[in-house]
């Protein structure tokens, strides 16, 4: 629904790995490698190629210099090079796991690592490349590999069927830390582009207000030369009024006069919050202001209002008039024919009910809607192209609806009827009282 925000890179870049990232993990594992070493070899008096192993360490040494040199602290990798670090780091921990035991190393555990990085910071496709890479390397570990470093003039071999256990759990580990770590960070991004995009709306709608404060200071001080003006011309028109050749336009500049003091009175009427007409909505104005713009795309909209006591009137607020704006265009989206919109009232509550006679929601997806990037495009018979929508513009309106304090529920029609049905609750003293964000406490107190 909001195709210049959606095009808007929302801190993709800013999530890249950054380049300091890799290049400490990789100090700690040379770290850690060479204390390994050092103690087997001489700690323990474990015969292991000592040389062979620190040439290996060495490299990943002279890799984080050169990264040094080459990329700044804030520096970020791009996908390719990224998934090529990593792939670097499980390469070099296969090398040193070659020379020290294979898969009966118990530092094969560190396979992990860089599967579980790929999987919080790169796409899906470069983790299950890495993980397949890590597959195959801790295989090839199993079956050939330097003897395990053990007491001098002693070989410890351990069972076939124990190194497939090994691998085995090496394997399905990583498969498992990919998949839920992948899970993980790609809902945090999600939210977080979800949450920005609705940041942005909301940005735009306060640009709105702010705009409204200029209109009203333009006006203000385009009043004293309009004053100015006026009298002039009124003295011209008493001069000049019956003049043949100069009397006309003398009038008409006069009545062009007027018009400008009128625009500028609605222009001063749109910055003053002290409860102008124009800021004031019935619940039923409200529903016919949002519906104005959807009547000319060939469906029948109807809509009834009916309560107790007197109709609920509001305070003009863009984010519900956007929100429900936002569910009447998906409706009307969806719809075959008709779309039914119901205000409704209580002393207590205000209610309004959004209504289709489309295929309604499809049930894999109900228990999510409202969440972004949870799109309904493909699930419904859209008129548009299928497959387009994104999901955000459910989250945005639900979120906007629920910052001025109503509760949004989305469900079907009941049977035997079809479409679907939207719901938006106020309580009616938070509705009336037109403020903009009530507090956490005051609708956790409202709703429960």
């Amino acid at each position: 629904m909001m195709p210049n925000e959606l095009d808007i890179d929302l801190g993709r870049k800013s999530r890249r790995l950054r380049v300091d990232t890799p290049v400490r993990l990789r100090w700690l594992a040379v770290l850690g490698q060479t204390m390994a070493v050092f103690i087997t070899h001489f700690g323990l008096g474990f015969p292991l190629p000592l040389g062979l192993c620190l040439l290996v360490i060495a490299a990943s040494t002279w890799l984080n210099v050169g990264l040094r040199l080459k990329f700044g602290r804030s520096d970020r990798f791009q996908e390719g090079p990224a998934a090529a670090m990593l792939a670097y780091d499980l390469l070099q921990l296969s090398a040193l796991l070659y020379l020290t035991g294979g898969i009966e190393n118990p530092f094969s555990l560190l396979f992990l690592a860089p599967v579980m990085i790929s999987a919080a910071s790169l796409s899906g496709r470069s983790t299950l490349g890495l993980t397949l890479l890590m597959i195959a390397a801790a295989t090839a570990l199993t079956f050939d590999h330097y003897p395990l470093p053990w007491f001098p003039g002693e070989t410890l071999t351990l069972p076939f069927l124990y190194r497939a256990g090994i691998w085995a759990a090496i394997v399905l580990g990583a498969a498992f830390t990919a998949v839920y770590a992948s899970r993980v960070a790609e809902e945090a991004r999600k939210l977080a582009d979800a949450l920005a995009a609705t940041e942005l709306v909301i940005a735009r709608e306060q640009h709105l207000i702010q705009l409204d404060g200029l209109a009203a200071a333009a006006a203000h001080e385009l009043g004293t030369p309009l004053a100015t003006i006026t009298l002039v011309a009124k003295d011209l028109e008493k001069q000049l009024g019956s003049d043949p050749t100069y009397g006309e336009d003398v009038v008409l500049l006069t009545q062009e006069i007027a018009r400008c003091r009128t625009i500028l009175g609605k222009l001063t009427s749109l910055g003053d919050d002290s409860g102008a007409i124009l800021g004031d909505l019935s619940l039923r104005l409200l529903i016919e202001e949002v519906v104005g713009p959807q009547r000319d795309f060939g469906v029948a909209i109807s809509i009834s209002c009916d309560g107790t006591g007197l109709e609920p009137v509001c305070r003009r607020n863009p984010g519900v008039i956007y929100g429900l704006g936002n569910l009447i265009e998906n409706a009307i989206d969806f719809a075959k024919s008709e779309v039914r919109i119901s205000g409704q009232w209580t002393n207590h509550t205000v209610k309004v009910v959004i209504e289709d006679d489309g295929p309604g929601f499809s049930p894999d997806v109900i228990s999510r809607l409202g969440e972004p990037y949870v799109t309904t495009k493909t699930d419904r018979r859209a008129k548009i192209e299928e497959g387009s929508g994104l999901g955000l513009g459910l989250f945005i309106a639900k979120t906007l609806l629920e910052r001025s304090g109503a509760r949004v529920d989305m469900d079907n029609v009941p049977l035997p009827r079809s479409g679907a049905k939207i719901t938006i609750r106020w309580p009616r003293a938070i509705f009336e009282g037109g403020r903009n964000m009530p507090t956490r406490q005051e609708l956790q107190t409202t709703w429960r």
